[in-house]
């Protein structure tokens, strides 16, 4: 593990500032988690991340673009061995691990693909009438978002939608919910181009409250120049961490939530 930070220039911090401001203008007042950064890992900064998840110890993720692949990541090198790399003509997605088995989403092929978890053979594909964006469970049911302020509960094997949850903030939609990581009874979701996550409650879909995650954004952008946006959440556990990182960032961050309302 690596500790950090580096020390931030004043222009950044004004860039930061303005950013903050004009999603203040959609999401009124909001309500901001606190939390700590604990370490670092280093990641592949070729990677356009689309999905992050640690399962029995070992960190898999997804990427998107051509040549989008599914791997098991090597925390000391932030590479990965590649397991699943799709055809070009599909654009990956979130995943989640489930029942000994990897489902995977795409955007805008309206597929996803079902794998064994242990020889990542593909098993199953199932249809969907969306975009596939971010993808997580409940243990129970399949947990996908779609770009929009809904999340789709569905069943793991008809892969039927059984409940369809609108998201909202003090009663106004919650667009753009792209990553997923169900995590104690809640479900965080990477609010796509701004630097928040959201924690939604599962059963009336309300958010109370974001992490804000400006200047790890901008400390990506600054050791990284094409760094993208924020996309990738993944949970330990064991050590009650919570993992996240971007689309070409240098680093996984490790953070640690002081004040989870």
């Amino acid at each position: 593990m690596r500790t950090i930070f580096t020390r931030f220039y004043p222009l950044c911090l004004i860039l930061v500032l303005i950013s903050c401001t004009k999603k203040k203008e959609v999401i009124q007042n909001p309500t901001f988690i606190n939390f700590k950064v604990q370490s670092t890992f280093p990641h592949d900064k070729e990677a356009f991340t689309q999905g992050l998840i640690i399962h029995n110890g070992e960190l898999y993720e997804s990427t998107g673009q051509e040549g989008s692949w599914i791997g098991i990541v090597n925390i000391k090198t932030g590479m990965a061995d590649k397991k699943v790399i799709l055809d070009n003509k599909y654009f990956g997605e979130g995943i989640t691990i489930l029942n000994n088995k990897i489902y995977q989403l795409t955007w805008k092929s309206k597929i996803g693909f079902v794998y064994d978890l242990h020889t990542f053979k593909k098993l199953n594909e199932f249809k969907y009438k969306t975009e596939g964006w971010g993808l997580t469970h409940d243990s129970t049911q399949l947990i996908m978002s779609d770009g929009t302020s809904s999340l789709y509960f569905r069943d793991t094997l008809s892969f039927e939608i059984k409940k369809e949850l609108k998201v909202t903030y003090q009663g106004k939609p919650v667009n753009a919910l792209n990553e997923l990581e169900y995590i104690d009874g809640s479900i965080y979701a990477n609010v796509w181009q701004t630097h928040w996550i959201a924690k939604i409650n599962p059963v009336n879909g309300e958010v109370s409250g974001f992490l804000d995650l400006s200047k790890l954004v901008q400390q990506a952008q600054l050791l990284n120049a094409k760094a993208d946006v924020l996309n990738g959440i993944a949970w330990h556990a064991g050590t009650k961490s919570m993992l996240v990182t971007g689309k070409y960032w240098p680093y996984i961050y490790v953070l640690k939530i002081e004040d989870p309302v």
